[in-house]
């Protein structure tokens, strides 16, 4: 599995002397202690894009044909994992793993995300990365997209409908707090908005709503590609505009590094992204920048936003201290001008199958970019098995010394000792991927078990029992060559590692835990939201 990285980006003799540098380096600031007192911890930043292809970054693929000059300076400066997925491969699951360390689908929902008006997904007793950051006098913010639910003021005792879009017709009582939000699952603040292309269209301030949606939104295929036709006539905020959407959660992140960086004690800022995510609306200053679609546009301006929080940190001077992860929900999508960039020369997916909600490696498979000054040698690629939900476990290493206890993030494996050593293998050594469509997928080495939709859609496959399909990553990287009849020994034991792994409510060594609900990984789920299993 070989990534082309430019020569220019990446120097072997200069990485070597780096990683020598950089284990010195670590190894006394181990030992040093702020004020002789403790030592002192990092700020950590995570830029998650949203819908952003592991192609999409020049650097990492030279032949592609967007520009992305801030992210190539970002690759020549960090640890490029170049095996790193989602924990799912759509929206709200990754982004429940991440914060949680856990597998999403170890939750009701077993398909699709969390949509319009719908209630918080992590539950308010589990503890999130932010909230143990919190408990070590971190100070955390998320700014940009949730999408993990809230409990909007409204009548509807049932929430969880398998007819969600009955949901979009409540009347919302938008003046009141809004509970099981960011700042209820850990983070001391929060700015931006549930997602950009759902209602309501205005943004919100920790449990409130910025501005009034007493407008409403009118549908205009002119504004930008794939609009949210679906909620026209849905509450707006007078004047909203969204191309604006990224450019001010931008802003309000900058803002807020140079506050912190004020601050004596260390900051967690989770910098959640709206782009390239539809709608496509790229600012004036990137419309037509690309030359290839409005979607190259906007991955420029992605580019762009990500460049704006890096250079806000190193101009408070606290680069040297401050870890900064770039990666993605997920893979690119396939609906927002994915052909265009076919013919134009760009391959999002890179040399994988699939895009964003596939099984396929297309759709899980993130670019994944760690910066420590002084701690990660830069330019280095690495080729380490690593997911989204490693972040909680990295972070609880990096901060206490301590992994996470057993009955939290159980699916989170530290890859602290690969930032540091570079060869160092790391403790992951298997991954669980899902689909949009609630399909499974068990990786083990170069071993990839898949298991399908048996019918042509979810609906036709609903309570079927699954495809079984076997790949060798090692071999066959495009996943073209199915090897189940030739493999049946490797099916069996595959299958056996899997559903040990489901069963015991963690992947983690340790005590077992349980699930929130009955997964079946082998048959196609019934429904959207699984029932509660009662404890």
């Amino acid at each position: 599995m070989n990534i082309s990285y430019n020569s220019e980006v990446i120097d072997v003799k200069q990485k070597l002397v780096l990683i020598s540098l950089a284990l010195v380096v670590v190894a006394g600031s181990m030992h040093s202690c702020k004020n002789d007192q403790e030592p002192e911890r990092p700020n950590i930043v995570i830029i998650l894009a949203d819908d952003f292809g592991v192609g999409d970054i020049q650097a990492h693929y030279p032949d592609n044909k967007i520009l992305t000059p801030q992210l190539d300076k970002f690759v020549a400066q960090g640890m490029s994992f170049t095996d790193a997925h989602s924990g799912s491969a759509v929206c709200s699951p990754t982004r429940y793993g991440f914060l949680t360390g856990r597998y999403s689908w170890r939750t009701p929902l077993q398909e699709w995300v969390v949509t319009t008006y719908e209630p918080p997904l992590i539950k308010a007793n589990r503890l999130t990365l932010p909230e143990y950051l919190t408990q070590q006098d971190y100070h955390t913010a998320c700014i940009g997209k949730w999408h993990l639910g809230w409990e909007w003021p409204g009548e509807p005792s049932k929430r969880r409908l398998e007819d969600f879009k009955s949901l979009r017709n409540v009347e919302w009582d938008f003046t009141q707090p809004i509970q099981g939000g960011p700042t209820e699952r850990g983070f001391d603040y929060y700015f931006g908005v549930d997602l950009p292309n759902s209602p309501p269209f205005t943004f919100m301030e920790n449990d409130r709503v910025v501005e009034q949606p007493t407008a409403q939104y009118i549908y205009d295929p002119d504004e930008g590609v794939v609009m949210p036709k679906g909620h026209s006539g849905a509450p707006m905020a007078p004047g909203w505009r969204f191309d604006q959407i990224l450019s001010s959660i931008t802003s309000r992140a900058v803002d807020y590094i140079h506050e912190q960086s004020k601050s004596d004690s260390p900051f967690f800022l989770y910098f959640s992204m709206t782009s390239p995510h539809e709608p496509v609306v790229p600012s004036k200053e990137f419309a037509g920048k690309s030359g290839i679609a409005p979607i190259a546009d906007f991955v420029m301006e992605t580019d762009w936003s990500a460049g704006q929080i890096i250079k806000a940190i190193d101009d408070a001077g606290i680069a040297d201290n401050t870890i900064v992860i770039f990666t993605a929900d997920n893979g690119h999508s396939h609906y927002t001008g994915w052909e265009s960039l076919i013919e134009a020369g760009h391959l999002p997916s890179g040399p994988y199958r699939g895009h964003k909600g596939d099984i396929w490696e297309g759709g899980h498979r993130v670019p994944f970019i760690v910066r420590w000054p002084g701690t990660v040698a830069p330019g280095k690629a690495n080729n380490q098995l690593v997911c989204l939900n490693d972040i909680f476990a990295t972070c609880t290493e990096i901060v206490s010394g301590d992994l996470p206890p057993d009955n939290a993030a159980e699916d989170s494996f530290s890859f602290l000792s690969t930032l540091l050593e570079g060869d160092s293998p790391v403790s992951r050594t298997n991954l669980v991927s899902h689909s949009v469509h609630g399909e499974f997928a068990y990786r083990s080495g170069p071993w990839k078990i898949v298991f399908k939709l048996p019918g042509t859609n979810r609906n036709t496959s609903r309570g079927k029992a699954a495809i079984v399909e076997l790949y060798n990553l090692d071999d066959d990287i495009a996943e073209e060559c199915n090897l189940v009849e030739e493999h049946p020994e490797i099916v069996g034991q595959l299958t056996d590692e899997m559903r040990l792994l489901v069963q015991r409510g963690t992947s983690r060594p340790g005590s077992d835990q349980l699930n929130d609900v009955i997964v079946r990984f082998d048959t196609i789920q019934t429904e959207r939201w699984a029932p509660t299993i009662k404890e």
